[in-house]
């Protein structure tokens, strides 16, 4: 095992200031909705109520699971050392730290029992999973989960939306992992049909480097001309299969290019530099889910999903 800090997002810290320095969780709210003007009340609320169970609420000894998105597992640590509000020790972008040892194992996503996946989401926000506590002591000990009942904290309503919202797309990205790779592909040309784009989805076999061209006419003359490659699989994209991307034809035209195992940092650091645009499958999902309504039935059928109104 190895000890690491956890920290909350930094758009979060550097703008709230000391979390210690407020008495109550209402002054910590005021705060957010005087700071976070551009964002939804829901929002604020959910951010505020982060940080304070974060510095609060966290103890010694107790156990931290969060998730990498990029593996799609769960880490599972302990407490060691408690809050601290300190600039110092990581930077002024991360104030908000607390010592964690992590364990060697991790759990995959793919492990869990259909409850535990989700009430758990991509674990984005902060709060407490005690019913699902045994589950998690048992995968570690490599053995298999009992189903156990659901409890709830008290977060007030516009917390829990959000969080609903987190576990929805969360649930949407399992089910984007469990289309193989040509229906993938076929998800990401409907997303662009969906955009307004002409698009021409390559056959299977050699693609030379790009599986779809998308454009806005009928015939291709009109720019933007688009070459997408997709890779849906768990590893992450390196820098040579972004080079490969870029020196496919048509040479000229922008580039996208689909992972849903993430990107390298050497991948991010070549398509910076030549402009092209990656999307991992948190991205994709968001992507998705806003021009869901403008995919064609043939499209929607690879995802299907029924609408939910959520009050705000």
């Amino acid at each position: 095992m190895s000890c690491h800090l956890v920290h909350l997002n930094h758009a979060i810290n550097s703008k709230l200031g000391n979390p210690l320095s407020y008495q109550t969780r209402e002054k910590l709210v005021e705060k957010a909705h005087a700071v976070f003007t551009n964002e939804r009340p829901g929002t604020r609320i959910q951010w505020a109520s982060q940080v304070w169970k974060f510095s609060r609420e966290i103890q010694m000894e107790d156990k931290i699971i969060t998730y990498s998105k990029e593996t799609r597992e769960y880490l599972v640590g302990t407490v060691t050392k408690p809050f601290s509000h300190n600039p110092a020790i990581i930077s002024d972008y991360y104030p908000n730290v607390i010592g964690v040892q992590w364990d060697s194992k991790r759990i995959s996503r793919d492990d869990l029992s259909q409850g535990a996946k989700n009430t758990l989401g991509g674990i984005s926000t902060v709060f407490r999973v005690d019913s699902w506590a045994q589950e998690f002591e048992s995968l570690l000990q490599g053995q298999g989960y009992t189903t156990t009942a659901i409890t709830h904290d008290g977060n007030d309503n516009s917390e829990e939306n959000e969080m609903i919202i987190q576990q929805a797309l969360t649930m949407l990205e399992d089910a984007f992992d469990k289309l193989d790779a040509w229906q993938m592909q076929d998800l990401v040309g409907g997303l662009l049909e969906a955009m307004g784009y002409q698009v021409r989805i390559s056959p299977k076999g050699p693609d030379g480097g790009v599986d779809i061209i998308a454009h806005r006419d009928a015939f291709g003359f009109e720019k933007p001309v688009i070459k997408v490659q997709v890779k849906h699989r768990k590893t992450a994209v390196g820098g040579p299969e972004i080079q490969q991307l870029l020196g496919a034809n048509p040479i000229n035209a922008n580039s996208l290019f689909v992972s849903t195992g993430g990107f390298t940092p050497s991948a991010k650091n070549v398509a910076q530099q030549n402009g092209v645009k990656l999307l991992d499958l948190t991205e994709l999902v968001e992507l998705v889910s806003e021009w869901y309504e403008k995919m064609t039935v043939e499209r929607k059928a690879l995802i299907p999903l029924r609408k939910i109104y959520v009050p705000v």
